[in-house]
Protein backbone atom coordinates (compact mmCIF):
# COMPACT_ATOMS: atom_id res chain seq x y z
CA UNK A 1 0.00 0.00 0.00
CA UNK A 2 1.67 3.48 -0.85
CA UNK A 3 1.69 5.99 1.44
CA UNK A 4 -0.05 9.19 1.63
CA UNK A 5 1.72 12.14 -0.85
CA UNK A 6 2.52 15.74 0.73
CA UNK A 7 3.79 18.30 -1.21
CA UNK A 8 5.80 20.75 0.18
CA UNK A 9 6.15 23.82 -1.64
CA UNK A 10 8.80 26.44 -1.74
CA UNK A 11 8.74 30.19 -3.11
CA UNK A 12 11.99 31.06 -1.62
CA UNK A 13 15.35 29.90 -0.65
CA UNK A 14 14.27 30.92 2.92
CA UNK A 15 11.74 28.85 2.48
CA UNK A 16 13.22 26.09 1.28
CA UNK A 17 15.60 26.01 4.04
CA UNK A 18 13.17 25.55 6.39
CA UNK A 19 10.96 22.68 4.55
CA UNK A 20 13.84 20.22 3.64
CA UNK A 21 14.01 19.20 7.32
CA UNK A 22 10.38 18.61 7.38
CA UNK A 23 10.86 16.53 3.97
CA UNK A 24 13.72 14.38 5.62
CA UNK A 25 11.59 14.11 9.11
CA UNK A 26 8.88 12.69 6.79
CA UNK A 27 10.90 10.37 5.06
CA UNK A 28 13.04 8.63 8.63
CA UNK A 29 9.22 8.59 9.91
CA UNK A 30 8.11 6.36 6.80
CA UNK A 31 4.14 7.16 7.20
CA UNK A 32 4.09 9.81 4.16
CA UNK A 33 5.85 10.50 1.22
CA UNK A 34 7.20 13.56 0.69
CA UNK A 35 7.22 15.78 -2.60
CA UNK A 36 9.51 18.99 -2.68
CA UNK A 37 8.00 21.18 -4.78
CA UNK A 38 10.31 24.35 -6.18
CA UNK A 39 7.97 27.49 -7.18
CA UNK A 40 8.46 31.25 -7.06
CA UNK A 41 10.39 33.16 -9.50
CA UNK A 42 13.74 31.60 -9.23
CA UNK A 43 13.06 27.44 -9.04
CA UNK A 44 16.55 26.65 -9.76
CA UNK A 45 17.87 28.86 -6.38
CA UNK A 46 15.52 26.30 -4.10
CA UNK A 47 16.91 23.60 -5.88
CA UNK A 48 20.46 24.84 -4.51
CA UNK A 49 19.31 25.01 -1.35
CA UNK A 50 17.40 21.14 -1.02
CA UNK A 51 20.32 19.98 -2.97
CA UNK A 52 22.61 21.44 -0.03
CA UNK A 53 20.34 18.53 2.35
CA UNK A 54 20.62 15.60 0.31
CA UNK A 55 17.19 16.36 -1.48
CA UNK A 56 15.95 17.61 -5.03
CA UNK A 57 12.74 19.03 -6.37
CA UNK A 58 10.19 16.54 -7.45
CA UNK A 59 7.73 18.87 -9.12
CA UNK A 60 9.52 22.57 -10.48
CA UNK A 61 6.50 25.23 -11.27
CA UNK A 62 7.91 28.73 -11.52
CA UNK A 63 5.00 31.18 -10.51
CA UNK A 64 3.70 33.77 -12.31
CA UNK A 65 3.54 37.48 -11.52
CA UNK A 66 -0.29 37.16 -11.45
CA UNK A 67 -1.35 35.34 -8.87
CA UNK A 68 -4.40 34.06 -10.38
CA UNK A 69 -2.26 32.34 -12.66
CA UNK A 70 0.51 30.99 -9.98
CA UNK A 71 -3.25 29.54 -8.69
CA UNK A 72 -4.37 28.51 -11.87
CA UNK A 73 -1.17 26.28 -12.70
CA UNK A 74 -0.99 24.83 -9.16
CA UNK A 75 -4.78 23.75 -9.76
CA UNK A 76 -3.56 22.11 -12.87
CA UNK A 77 -0.79 20.27 -11.12
CA UNK A 78 -3.20 18.82 -8.10
CA UNK A 79 -6.20 18.02 -10.65
CA UNK A 80 -3.87 15.85 -12.18
CA UNK A 81 -1.77 14.80 -8.98
CA UNK A 82 -3.54 15.58 -5.90
CA UNK A 83 -1.68 14.97 -2.76
CA UNK A 84 -3.24 14.19 0.64
CA UNK A 85 -1.97 17.44 2.50
CA UNK A 86 0.25 20.43 1.15
CA UNK A 87 2.62 22.27 3.79
CA UNK A 88 3.62 25.85 3.21
CA UNK A 89 5.12 28.84 4.76
CA UNK A 90 4.33 32.07 3.62
CA UNK A 91 2.44 30.64 -0.11
CA UNK A 92 -0.65 32.04 -0.11
CA UNK A 93 -1.50 31.06 -3.83
CA UNK A 94 -0.54 27.70 -3.74
CA UNK A 95 -2.70 27.41 -0.49
CA UNK A 96 -5.50 28.48 -2.34
CA UNK A 97 -5.48 26.50 -4.94
CA UNK A 98 -5.28 23.56 -2.65
CA UNK A 99 -8.08 25.01 -0.67
CA UNK A 100 -10.37 24.95 -3.61
CA UNK A 101 -9.30 21.27 -3.98
CA UNK A 102 -10.65 20.54 -0.59
CA UNK A 103 -6.79 19.51 0.25
CA UNK A 104 -5.62 19.94 3.56
CA UNK A 105 -2.59 23.26 4.62
CA UNK A 106 -0.72 22.80 7.12
CA UNK A 107 1.38 25.79 7.70
CA UNK A 108 4.65 25.98 9.12
CA UNK A 109 5.93 29.30 11.53
CA UNK A 110 2.31 30.07 11.56
CA UNK A 111 1.37 32.99 13.78
CA UNK A 112 4.18 35.48 12.74
CA UNK A 113 3.04 39.18 12.51
CA UNK A 114 4.16 42.37 12.39
CA UNK A 115 1.70 44.62 12.82
CA UNK A 116 1.96 46.47 9.80
CA UNK A 117 -1.04 45.83 8.29
CA UNK A 118 -1.34 49.14 6.22
CA UNK A 119 2.24 49.20 5.42
CA UNK A 120 3.42 49.11 1.75
CA UNK A 121 4.13 45.42 2.23
CA UNK A 122 1.75 42.72 1.01
CA UNK A 123 2.93 39.74 3.43
CA UNK A 124 1.40 40.77 6.78
CA UNK A 125 -2.14 40.88 4.85
CA UNK A 126 -0.91 37.37 2.88
CA UNK A 127 -0.46 35.81 6.10
CA UNK A 128 -3.47 36.74 8.35
CA UNK A 129 -5.64 36.00 5.29
CA UNK A 130 -3.29 32.15 4.68
CA UNK A 131 -4.79 32.00 8.88
CA UNK A 132 -8.06 32.06 7.35
CA UNK A 133 -7.62 28.64 4.91
CA UNK A 134 -5.04 27.00 7.15
CA UNK A 135 -5.94 23.35 8.34
CA UNK A 136 -3.33 23.05 11.33
CA UNK A 137 -1.37 25.97 12.21
CA UNK A 138 2.22 25.03 13.13
CA UNK A 139 2.97 27.87 15.52
CA UNK A 140 7.11 28.67 16.14
CA UNK A 141 6.54 30.21 19.44
CA UNK A 142 3.99 30.74 22.21
CA UNK A 143 3.35 34.34 21.10
CA UNK A 144 2.48 33.28 17.54
CA UNK A 145 0.14 31.12 18.70
CA UNK A 146 -1.32 33.83 20.89
CA UNK A 147 -1.49 36.05 17.64
CA UNK A 148 -3.60 33.20 16.04
CA UNK A 149 -6.06 32.74 18.92
CA UNK A 150 -6.27 36.74 19.02
CA UNK A 151 -7.62 36.17 15.30
CA UNK A 152 -9.92 33.56 16.66
CA UNK A 153 -8.21 30.79 14.99
CA UNK A 154 -9.62 27.12 16.99
CA UNK A 155 -7.46 26.57 19.25
CA UNK A 156 -7.51 22.98 18.85
CA UNK A 157 -6.33 23.89 14.69
CA UNK A 158 -2.63 25.29 16.26
CA UNK A 159 0.23 23.15 17.35
CA UNK A 160 3.60 24.70 18.99
CA UNK A 161 5.97 22.82 17.18
CA UNK A 162 8.56 25.40 16.96
CA UNK A 163 10.49 26.98 13.90
CA UNK A 164 12.58 24.32 11.50
CA UNK A 165 15.20 27.15 10.96
CA UNK A 166 17.19 25.35 14.56
CA UNK A 167 16.73 21.89 12.23
CA UNK A 168 18.10 22.90 9.47
CA UNK A 169 20.90 24.33 11.15
CA UNK A 170 21.55 21.54 12.86
CA UNK A 171 21.40 19.50 9.68
CA UNK A 172 23.64 21.69 7.52
CA UNK A 173 26.34 22.05 11.09
CA UNK A 174 27.44 18.84 10.52
CA UNK A 175 28.48 19.43 7.00
CA UNK A 176 30.57 22.47 7.49
CA UNK A 177 34.30 23.22 8.62
CA UNK A 178 32.73 25.65 11.36
CA UNK A 179 35.28 23.88 14.07
CA UNK A 180 37.92 25.73 12.42
CA UNK A 181 37.70 28.67 13.33
CA UNK A 182 38.81 31.93 11.26
CA UNK A 183 41.80 34.50 12.48
CA UNK A 184 39.52 37.35 12.00
CA UNK A 185 36.43 37.90 13.01
CA UNK A 186 33.58 38.13 11.09
CA UNK A 187 30.40 40.86 10.83
CA UNK A 188 27.50 39.53 8.34
CA UNK A 189 25.53 42.51 7.17
CA UNK A 190 21.91 41.53 5.85
CA UNK A 191 20.09 44.74 4.52
CA UNK A 192 19.36 46.00 1.23
CA UNK A 193 22.27 47.72 -1.14
CA UNK A 194 20.23 51.00 -0.51
CA UNK A 195 20.98 50.53 3.27
CA UNK A 196 24.21 49.39 3.08
CA UNK A 197 25.84 52.10 1.11
CA UNK A 198 24.19 54.27 4.22
CA UNK A 199 25.60 52.35 6.53
CA UNK A 200 29.20 51.18 4.85
CA UNK A 201 30.93 54.62 6.19
CA UNK A 202 30.37 53.10 9.57
CA UNK A 203 32.03 49.77 8.69
CA UNK A 204 34.46 50.86 7.24
CA UNK A 205 35.44 52.96 9.99
CA UNK A 206 35.27 49.96 12.35
CA UNK A 207 37.68 48.36 10.43
CA UNK A 208 40.02 50.32 10.58
CA UNK A 209 39.57 50.81 14.53
CA UNK A 210 39.57 46.88 14.31
CA UNK A 211 42.61 45.37 12.33
CA UNK A 212 40.79 41.53 12.64
CA UNK A 213 37.54 42.74 11.67
CA UNK A 214 36.54 41.67 8.38
CA UNK A 215 32.56 42.56 7.64
CA UNK A 216 30.92 40.35 4.60
CA UNK A 217 27.42 40.52 3.03
CA UNK A 218 25.07 37.96 3.41
CA UNK A 219 23.95 38.84 0.05
CA UNK A 220 27.16 37.46 -1.39
CA UNK A 221 26.42 33.94 -0.50
CA UNK A 222 23.22 31.95 -1.52
CA UNK A 223 21.20 29.98 1.19
CA UNK A 224 23.09 26.90 1.93
CA UNK A 225 25.93 24.93 3.12
CA UNK A 226 28.66 27.76 2.56
CA UNK A 227 26.14 30.44 3.84
CA UNK A 228 25.49 28.09 7.08
CA UNK A 229 29.19 27.59 7.58
CA UNK A 230 29.94 31.49 7.59
CA UNK A 231 27.00 31.43 10.19
CA UNK A 232 28.85 29.48 12.77
CA UNK A 233 31.83 31.46 12.53
CA UNK A 234 30.28 34.77 12.38
CA UNK A 235 31.09 37.10 15.86
CA UNK A 236 27.90 39.22 14.83
CA UNK A 237 25.27 39.64 12.28
CA UNK A 238 23.38 43.25 11.50
CA UNK A 239 20.20 42.91 9.72
CA UNK A 240 16.78 43.85 8.86
CA UNK A 241 15.45 40.52 7.60
CA UNK A 242 13.54 38.65 9.52
CA UNK A 243 14.37 35.34 7.70
CA UNK A 244 18.28 36.33 8.70
CA UNK A 245 17.93 36.85 12.16
CA UNK A 246 16.30 33.59 12.93
CA UNK A 247 19.03 31.63 10.26
CA UNK A 248 21.53 33.34 12.71
CA UNK A 249 20.38 32.64 16.08
CA UNK A 250 19.62 28.98 14.90
CA UNK A 251 23.63 29.37 14.51
CA UNK A 252 23.91 30.88 17.93
CA UNK A 253 25.08 33.99 16.70
CA UNK A 254 24.07 37.45 18.27
CA UNK A 255 22.08 39.68 15.94
CA UNK A 256 21.93 43.60 16.34
CA UNK A 257 18.22 43.89 14.15
CA UNK A 258 17.41 47.25 12.69
CA UNK A 259 14.00 47.34 13.26
CA UNK A 260 11.76 44.26 13.01
CA UNK A 261 11.28 44.52 17.03
CA UNK A 262 7.53 43.80 16.65
CA UNK A 263 8.87 40.42 14.69
CA UNK A 264 10.74 39.38 16.80
CA UNK A 265 10.01 40.44 20.61
CA UNK A 266 11.10 36.60 22.11
CA UNK A 267 14.67 37.32 20.68
CA UNK A 268 15.14 40.45 22.18
CA UNK A 269 13.29 39.02 25.61
CA UNK A 270 15.47 36.41 25.41
CA UNK A 271 18.70 38.85 25.17
CA UNK A 272 19.90 37.30 21.85
CA UNK A 273 19.15 40.09 19.83
CA UNK A 274 19.26 43.72 20.47
CA UNK A 275 17.77 46.50 18.26
CA UNK A 276 19.36 49.00 16.60
CA UNK A 277 18.49 52.59 14.90
CA UNK A 278 19.04 52.28 11.30
CA UNK A 279 21.84 54.69 11.32
CA UNK A 280 25.76 54.44 10.74
CA UNK A 281 26.59 55.88 14.25
CA UNK A 282 24.58 53.82 16.30
CA UNK A 283 24.99 50.66 14.29
CA UNK A 284 29.31 51.54 14.70
CA UNK A 285 28.14 51.71 18.42
CA UNK A 286 26.71 48.64 18.82
CA UNK A 287 28.97 46.66 17.03
CA UNK A 288 32.12 48.17 18.70
CA UNK A 289 30.63 47.27 21.93
CA UNK A 290 30.67 43.66 20.91
CA UNK A 291 33.79 43.53 19.53
CA UNK A 292 35.37 45.32 22.86
CA UNK A 293 33.64 42.79 24.83
CA UNK A 294 33.78 39.19 24.32
CA UNK A 295 31.51 38.73 28.01
CA UNK A 296 28.83 40.66 25.93
CA UNK A 297 28.91 39.30 22.47
CA UNK A 298 29.14 35.58 24.33
CA UNK A 299 26.21 36.41 26.60
CA UNK A 300 23.99 37.15 24.06
CA UNK A 301 24.71 34.06 22.01
CA UNK A 302 24.31 31.68 25.29
CA UNK A 303 20.60 33.42 25.73
CA UNK A 304 20.10 30.47 22.59
CA UNK A 305 17.41 30.69 19.98
CA UNK A 306 13.81 30.75 21.38
CA UNK A 307 12.36 29.83 17.76
CA UNK A 308 12.95 26.37 18.07
CA UNK A 309 14.55 23.16 19.80
CA UNK A 310 15.72 20.88 16.57
CA UNK A 311 12.83 18.76 17.15
CA UNK A 312 10.11 21.03 14.67
CA UNK A 313 10.73 18.94 11.73
CA UNK A 314 9.45 15.43 13.77
CA UNK A 315 6.78 17.41 15.48
CA UNK A 316 5.17 19.11 11.86
CA UNK A 317 6.12 15.24 10.31
CA UNK A 318 4.41 13.86 13.16
CA UNK A 319 1.06 16.28 12.67
CA UNK A 320 0.85 15.62 9.45
CA UNK A 321 0.97 11.78 9.55
CA UNK A 322 -1.78 12.21 12.42
CA UNK A 323 -4.04 14.38 10.44
CA UNK A 324 -3.65 11.87 7.61
CA UNK A 325 -4.91 9.06 9.89
CA UNK A 326 -1.41 7.79 10.73
CA UNK A 327 -0.67 8.00 14.51
CA UNK A 328 -1.37 10.48 17.08
CA UNK A 329 -0.04 14.57 16.91
CA UNK A 330 2.80 15.17 18.92
CA UNK A 331 3.26 16.74 22.19
CA UNK A 332 3.97 20.92 21.88
CA UNK A 333 6.94 22.25 22.16
CA UNK A 334 8.60 23.10 25.96
CA UNK A 335 7.47 27.10 26.27
CA UNK A 336 11.46 27.07 27.02
CA UNK A 337 14.12 25.18 25.31
CA UNK A 338 17.08 24.62 26.39
CA UNK A 339 19.60 27.30 25.20
CA UNK A 340 22.66 25.94 23.36
CA UNK A 341 26.25 26.64 23.28
CA UNK A 342 28.13 28.72 20.87
CA UNK A 343 31.16 27.70 19.00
Amino acid sequence: MSQPEVHLVAGTPAEAVRLAPVALAMREQGRLTPIPVATGTDPDAIGVVLDSFGLAPKITLPSSVDDAETMRRFDELWAARTPAAVVVRDGLAPALAAFWRRVPIMQIDAGRRSGELGSTSALEAQRRLLAQITTVHLAATPLAAMNLLDERVIPGDTLLTGGTAQDAAQLLAAKTLAATPRDRRTVVLGVPAERAEAIGPALRYLAGRYPDLEVVRAADFAPGLEFATLLTQAYAVVTDDEDLVEDALAAYCPVLMIGLEARHAEALLAGSARLVAPDPAAITSEVASLMESRVRRDSMALAGNPYGDGLAAYRVAQATAALLGHGQFPDPMPAKPTAGVPR
